[in-house]
């Protein structure tokens, strides 16, 4: 008996019939919402360095990206509260939490190399002639291959 997957549906489709997706975006659209408020009530230098991290039982949650921001918006924090505190979605808002999270490190790119000119290449692959070692003189002349050629 071979097994059969069941066929490809729209992403659309797939969030309203799984339960789980289902709620899993809704908590995610909540989210959101809850963050556009939040920047409505923020510094605009501040916006960039906090964000909504969880809502529950009259506890706001913020990440903020280094102590320098967390401790300006605890100065921040009763006006804050008050000004959130207006809008339905935090009507019943008792205090806000500040963590500090830095941002996850930028990944490396690859480091780019200078491409190898006719001169060079043509010197490695002289240097790869007079090579006995076989191993070495194959890598000499892979190197050498990667010429930069000129048309």
């Amino acid at each position: 008996m071979a097994f059969r997957p069941s066929p490809a549906r729209a992403p659309a489709a797939l969030l309203r019939e799984a339960k789980p997706l289902r709620a899993l975006f809704g908590e995610a659209l909540r989210l959101d919402r809850l963050q556009q408020l939040l920047e409505s009530q923020l510094q605009p230098a501040a916006r960039e360095h906090c964000r909504v991290a969880s809502w529950r039982e009259g506890s706001l949650l913020l990440i903020v990206t280094d102590g320098h921001w967390a401790t300006r918006l605890r100065y921040q924090q009763r006006r804050l509260q008050r000004q959130l505190q207006t809008f339905e979605e935090f009507s019943g808002l008792v205090r806000i939490q500040f963590k500090v999270q830095p941002p996850p490190p930028p990944r490396h790119a690859p480091a780019r190399t200078q491409p190898l000119s006719d001169s060079a290449a043509s010197s490695i692959q002289a240097a790869a002639q007079d090579i006995r070692d076989p191993k070495l003189r194959a890598a000499l002349e892979r190197l050498a291959g990667r010429a930069k050629h000129d048309a």
